[in-house]
């Protein structure tokens, strides 16, 4: 996996703030999140910011894709997760293509346990289906 340096020192600082545990697992997800995008010739650039305190990706071509955001999941220690904006299709359209692999956080996330294995295949083609929403037949 390539490794993607901060463009942005805000975002560097909260994925610093992390443990140690919980920083590694969300590195691994930003490492996915753009990998992806960079291997999709129709998203290009990804812009990395902080939405709601939280590390956040989205396109920087307009009407492509939708944000992306990981984080910790809120009164968990051990649990942390890939959001997608509730307004979407697209948790139900992971549940329908992925049932029972994959735990959900309501309408919002996709969610994990810190020491579990990741289902990347799956997690890469969620990231595909968000980063490529708007551009999608829906």
């Amino acid at each position: 996996m390539p490794i993607h340096r901060f463009s942005d020192p805000a975002v560097k600082a909260v994925f610093d703030a992390y443990p140690q545990e919980l920083r590694s697992a969300l590195r691994e997800l930003r490492a996915l999140i753009l990998d992806v995008a960079e291997a999709m010739p129709s998203v290009g650039k990804v812009d990395e910011t902080l939405k709601w305190g939280q590390p956040a990706y989205r396109p920087a071509k307009p009407r492509t894709g939708t944000t992306v955001r990981i984080g910790p999941v809120r009164g968990s220690d051990e649990d942390y997760a890939l959001f997608v904006p509730c307004q979407t299709t697209l948790i139900a359209d992971f549940r329908e293509l992925y049932k029972g692999r994959l735990r959900y956080l309501g309408d919002r996330g996709v969610i994990f346990t810190l020491g579990d294995a990741v289902p990347v295949e799956a997690l890469k083609h969620c990231v595909a289906l968000a980063l490529t929403y708007h551009v999608r037949p829906q």
